[in-house]
């Protein structure tokens, strides 16, 4: 069913059609009073920026509210409930059906990325598609399709056990009194929005470490920058009492320590899968993080079974951990 994207409130529809495609009118929240969903009027390209930039509305639009039926002037009731029923029985499969289109994709452009990491000096001169480079590139992607199944597979087990035990414990303290009313994000939560948020969630971090396989940063700029300090602008740094001069040095050889990929595949996707988490189960951020602390796990265990196999050498199978587990 569909819901606000400003207050989660239920709401039978999401926009009236008139006469054609073109002539509609946006709902109105009976609850908050903004419209229901102005993303209905969005082109593809500012939802995927905006999920880029982890906005809760984007995320309930396009997990609640994406593909539902608009009410069309002159309808009766009757016509009305019929089409929300029939939609109910194929939301479920065409969001599956999405699932493994989105997984293919976004698996796909992840194992990329990481095979362009763990080969970084493809000689430009002669094409990278030889039949040994398939090869690894097969390989690559078959480990973080494993790795993948066994994160969202994580995910799913500790949620399930977490919202039990919310469960639990919300009756236990509500025993003498009655229940509260269970919220319309929780009573619309099914198991097969969790691996639609993860993959939503990972466009972030699958975006800049895109970026950075394009643009890989270099260790010796930054050090010829901080060589080419002339002595004039070192007496100038001097009227500082030399805390400029110590905060270049610092942040430079820091910047040669900072391992990025690392830090945008695990803090930062770690971050936004967490946020998008928070999104379906409308619990305390401390129970997403342990969800997703169980995610990691799973995933680290299943990173270290498969990069023996992933890894052609030592060499590769140690870049492989470091690379897959947080």
């Amino acid at each position: 069913m569909p819901i606000c994207t400003t207050c989660t409130h239920y709401v039978s529809h999401l926009f009236t059609v008139y006469q054609s495609a073109y002539n509609l009118r946006l709902e109105q929240c009976s609850k908050c009073h903004s419209f229901v969903d102005p993303y209905v009027e969005h082109d593809s390209l500012t939802l995927l920026l905006d999920l880029i930039l982890l906005k809760r509305g984007v995320y309930r639009h396009l997990l609640y509210n994406r593909g539902t039926e608009p009410r069309r002037a002159g309808e009766t009731q009757e016509e009305v409930t019929k089409k929300r029923e029939v939609s109910a029985r194929n939301k479920e499969k065409e969001r599956w059906v999405l699932i493994l289109r989105l997984g293919a994709i976004l698996i796909f452009m992840d194992a990329f990325i990481r095979w362009s990491h763990l080969n970084p000096n493809q000689i430009p001169d002669l094409s990278p598609w030889t039949k040994e480079t398939i090869e690894d590139l097969f390989r690559v992607f078959l480990g973080c399709l494993v790795e993948t199944l066994a994160f969202h597979l994580g995910i799913i087990a500790a949620c399930s056990v977490t919202l039990q035990l919310v469960e639990l414990v919300q009756r236990w303290k509500n025993r003498d009194r009655s229940p509260p009313p269970i919220s319309d994000i929780k009573r619309e939560f099914r198991f097969s929005l969790i691996p639609l948020t993860l993959f939503y969630s990972s466009l972030t971090k699958l975006f800049l470490l895109f970026l950075l396989t394009i643009w890989r940063p270099t260790s010796h700029q930054a050090s010829s920058t901080v060589d080419s300090t002339s002595s004039a602008d070192i007496s100038h740094y001097d009227t500082w009492n030399g805390t400029y001069l110590f905060n270049t040095y610092l942040l430079h050889a820091l910047d040669d320590q900072v391992d990025r990929e690392w830090i945008i595949r695990n803090v930062l996707g770690g971050m936004s899968a967490g946020f998008g988490l928070r999104v379906i189960l409308d619990i305390h951020p401390l129970f997403t993080s342990i969800i997703i602390l169980a995610g990691w796990a799973a995933k680290t265990s299943v990173a270290s079974l498969v990069s023996g196999w992933v890894g052609g050498d030592e060499m590769a199978r140690e870049a492989w951990r470091a690379y897959s587990i947080p």
